[in-house]
């Protein structure tokens, strides 16, 4: 039955080394490289988009995630009054401003 099934002969005893910090030295260099190049990057923007969030005031010309560009009339806690066009304001959730433009960005409303 031998041509069928290979044996299973024991290993011999050889030289161990240090097989438990090279099997994993492939993968913490994995996680530096994914922490230095997509999650650090990340954490980065979020601080700076809550920084921009929490510095809304009145007067401020910005643009939504879903592309209305207007002047903000109001701040509230969570959501922001947003004028779009001439009597036409709009309430949209503060996480929703994607930028705040330069002053003078809208020129006709």
């Amino acid at each position: 039955m031998d041509y069928l099934i290979q044996n299973a002969w024991a290993q011999g005893a050889g030289g161990a080394g240090e097989p438990g910090l090279a099997s994993f030295l492939p993968l913490i260099i994995l996680f530096v490289v994914f922490y230095l190049f997509l999650i650090r990057p990340q954490m980065k923007r979020q601080k700076e988009h809550t920084k921009m969030v929490e510095a809304l005031a009145k007067g401020d010309e910005a643009v939504t995630s879903g592309g209305l560009l207007g002047r903000v009339t109001e701040v509230g806690d969570n959501f922001v009054k947003f004028e779009v066009a001439k009597g036409t304001e709009v309430k949209v959730q503060k996480h929703a401003i994607a930028q705040v433009m330069p002053k003078g960005t809208i020129k006709d409303m």
